[in-house]
């Protein structure tokens, strides 16, 4: 396999902080560095003006799920669909040839999905659909991150855990919005109620996303969009890039809407113990919990509307997705049981869950902490 030539992207440093606290950051986030064959030519095709790909050779791991290579390509591939990428040339969304690098990635990703999840089973009626998500959840026998969190946690493993969650939560709502469009009738009047607190009801400062850059600015994180890609390993790209595999595909619109039904559905508990955690700590600003203080609301909130309203109303009206709208539900629960192994397994041992320590890359501001009582 020949090799391509392309020089290592920067990574994004972030200096000291100053008396006041305040951060200085680099003026852009980059592009982040290759992590095997298919990214390395990826991103030096994606440097240039759009142009017809030659032949990209494919990762060829045995573990689709925690492809490091894999997971970024599509990553990247997927983000040209959301707020594009830095200095890439907002062309490359639609490149037939790019277009048929992502359909490869996402043949290799979903076959791994399907094996790991197995079949989703035999539907229930669709009134009942709120009793067979909360059996899927049941059924999860993977370690509980969010008890670790609000239990034992340092605070240098919290901040490793917002900057994984940021991946998804700085673009919070957007994958499952693509469903919107796919859906008619009570099951897309469900999902629009969803996703309109989601977006803080027309309030741009009550945006969820912007609540957790808000929560990421308090905890002295860079909260820029994608500014972290770069130290996030594959079992967290996994998480995000099942989200855009099954909103960008028509023919998962079932599977997206079992996957945001289960996640509203077991949010709420979660998110408390995350604050809580925080607050253990010792962080005393507001605002990097009202994030999390707003969901233990919200979601509970939520819950009925996903799995009655959505996933149940959805295989009422469109019987043939009953069988996705379970299968994206347990591939939710697949891909956060790895993360949360990756992520409890790491700290067991000592070590960084990230691909490299906070440390290696920024200091973080000073975080308002109570003092110990």
């Amino acid at each position: 396999m020949a090799a391509v030539d392309v020089a290592p992207a920067p990574r994004l440093r972030r200096a000291r902080a100053g008396k006041t606290g305040s951060v200085t950051r680099a003026t852009t986030v980059e592009l982040p560095a290759a992590r095997g064959h298919t990214t390395a030519a990826l991103l030096a095709a994606l440097r240039r003006p759009p142009h017809h790909l030659p032949p990209i050779p494919l990762p060829d791991g045995a573990d689709p799920l925690g492809d490091d290579d894999l997971q970024l390509a599509l990553y990247l591939c997927y983000e040209l669909h959301y707020r594009g990428l830095p200095g890439v040339d907002e062309r490359w969304e639609w490149s037939p040839s790019l277009l048929a690098l992502r359909a490869a990635l996402e043949h290799r990703f979903e076959h791994a999905l399907r094996a790991a999840v197995g079949p989703a089973g035999e539907p229930p009626a669709a009134e009942r659909y709120d009793v067979e998500l909360r059996a899927i959840e049941a059924a999860d026998d993977g370690p509980s991150l969010s008890r670790y969190v609000e239990r034992d946690a340092t605070l240098e493993q919290a901040l490793e855990f917002v900057v994984h969650r940021s991946a998804y939560q700085l673009k919070e709502a957007d994958p499952h919005s693509w469903a919107i469009a796919r859906l008619t009738g009570a099951p897309k009047a469900a999902l629009v109620e969803i996703q309109a607190d989601e977006y803080g009801g027309g309030r741009a400062e009550r945006m969820h996303a912007q609540l957790f850059a808000d929560a990421m600015d308090a905890l002295g994180l860079d909260s820029r969009y994608g500014a972290y890609v770069d130290v996030l390993p594959a079992a967290t790209l996994a998480t995000v890039n099942l989200m855009s595999l099954c909103g960008l595909h028509r023919r998962l619109r079932g599977a997206i809407a079992g996957h945001l039904a289960l996640f509203e559905m077991t949010s709420s508990i979660p998110n408390r113990r995350y604050a809580s955690g925080l607050r253990r700590l010792g962080v005393d600003d507001p605002a990097a919990t009202a994030f999390f203080d707003e969901h233990v609301e919200a979601d509970a909130v939520h819950e009925a509307i996903a799995a009655v309203d959505l996933a149940g109303g959805l295989a009422r009206s469109e019987p043939e997705l009953a069988r996705d709208v379970l299968w994206g539900a347990k591939a939710l629960v697949a891909v956060e049981r790895r993360w949360a192994d990756a992520l409890l397994t790491a700290w067991e041992r000592g070590e960084s869950s990230l691909r490299r320590p906070l440390a290696a890359d920024a200091t973080p501001a000073p975080i308002p902490l109570r003092s110990a009582r």
